[in-house]
C-alpha cells in the first residue's frame, strides 16, 4: 500500500510538471507572437509614413509648378496690359494733340472771324456816328428860339417829330409827346394835366387849360409853335408846352420840363 502511494505521488508530480511546463510554453510562444506582431505593425506603420511623405513631396512639387505656371501666366498678362495701356496713352495723346491742333485753328479762324465783324461794326458805327451828327447838325441848325407867352426866351423849339427827336437826343430836357382830344376830363402829361377846350385849325389856333399845382390856368388863341409857357413848383425854369398840329377837336404837340427840380425842403426853404 505505500508503493502504490508512493507511485501515485510520483504521477501526481509529473503531471504537475507538464502542466507547468506547457503553461510557460504558452505564455513564452504568446510573448514571441506579441513580438513578431508588433515588428510587424511597426513596419507597416514606416511604410505608410513613407508613402505619406512620399505623396506630400509630390504634392507640394505639383504645387510649386502651378504656383509658378501661374506667376507666369500673371506676369504675361501684366506685361501685356501695360503694352495695351501705354499704347492707349499714346494713342490719346496723339488724339489729344490732332484734337488742339483742330480747337487751336478753329479759335483762330474764329478770332479772325470776330474781328473782322468788329472791324464792320466799328466802321458801320463809325459811319452811323457821322451820319446822325451831320443830320443832328443840319436839324440842329433848322431848330428855331422864340419869345414864349410869359415874353421868355424858350429853348430850341421842334416843329415836327424829326427836330423833337434831335432835341430827344440832345438831352438838354424831357420831352413828353401826346395827342389831346377834347374831352370832358383833362388828360395827364407828365407831371401836369392839360384839357382841350376848343380848336381853329383854319387859323392854327387853340385854347386849352393847363392844371398844376392844385391851379388851373387858361392858355387861350394860342398859335402853331408857339411856345406856351408856364412855372411849376420846384422848377427853376418854366415848362413849355408846344402844339405842332392843330386839327378839328384835336392838337398834337409836346411838353418840355426841365431836367433838374428843386427838392421840396429846399424849396420851401428858398420860400
Amino acid at each position: 500500500m505505500a508503493t502504490d502511494g508512493t507511485a501515485s505521488g510520483r504521477r501526481s508530480h509529473v503531471w504537475m510538471f507538464l502542466v507547468l511546463f506547457l503553461g510557460l510554453a504558452l505564455a513564452i510562444a504568446g510573448n514571441i507572437y506579441q513580438f513578431v506582431r508588433g515588428e510587424q505593425v511597426a513596419r507597416d506603420v514606416a511604410l505608410l509614413e513613407q508613402n505619406m511623405q512620399s505623396q506630400i513631396a509630390k504634392m507640394s512639387d505639383a504645387a510649386v509648378q502651378n504656383l509658378e505656371a501661374n506667376q507666369q501666366r500673371f506676369d504675361d498678362m501684366k506685361k501685356q496690359f501695360q503694352d495695351q495701356t501705354a499704347a492707349a496713352v499714346r494713342q490719346a495723346r496723339s488724339e489729344v494733340k490732332r484734337t488742339n491742333g483742330k480747337l487751336t485753328d478753329s479759335l483762330e479762324k474764329k478770332h479772325r472771324e470776330i474781328a473782322d465783324q468788329l472791324s464792320n461794326f466799328k466802321q458801320d458805327t463809325s459811319d452811323r456816328f457821322d451820319k446822325v451828327s451831320s443830320d443832328l447838325d443840319q436839324t440842329g441848325a433848322d431848330l428855331k428860339r422864340a419869345v414864349g407867352d410869359l415874353g421868355i426866351m424858350s429853348g430850341e423849339v421842334a416843329t415836327n417829330s424829326k427836330e423833337l427827336a434831335t432835341l430827344k437826343q440832345l438831352g438838354e430836357r424831357n420831352y413828353f409827346e401826346f395827342d389831346l382830344t377834347k374831352t370832358k376830363d383833362p388828360q395827364r402829361v407828365g407831371d401836369i394835366r392839360l384839357k382841350l377846350r376848343k380848336t381853329d385849325p383854319k387859323h392854327n389856333k387853340y385854347t386849352l387849360d393847363v392844371l398844376a399845382d392844385d391851379r388851373t390856368i387858361e392858355k387861350k388863341d394860342r398859335t402853331l409853335n408857339e411856345p406856351v409857357q408856364l412855372y411849376v413848383a420846384g422848377a427853376r425854369q418854366p415848362y413849355e408846352i408846344v402844339i405842332n398840329q392843330v386839327k378839328k377837336n384835336e392838337v398834337i404837340g409836346y411838353l418840355a420840363t426841365p431836367k433838374v427840380k428843386i427838392p421840396r425842403g429846399q424849396q420851401q426853404a428858398s420860400e
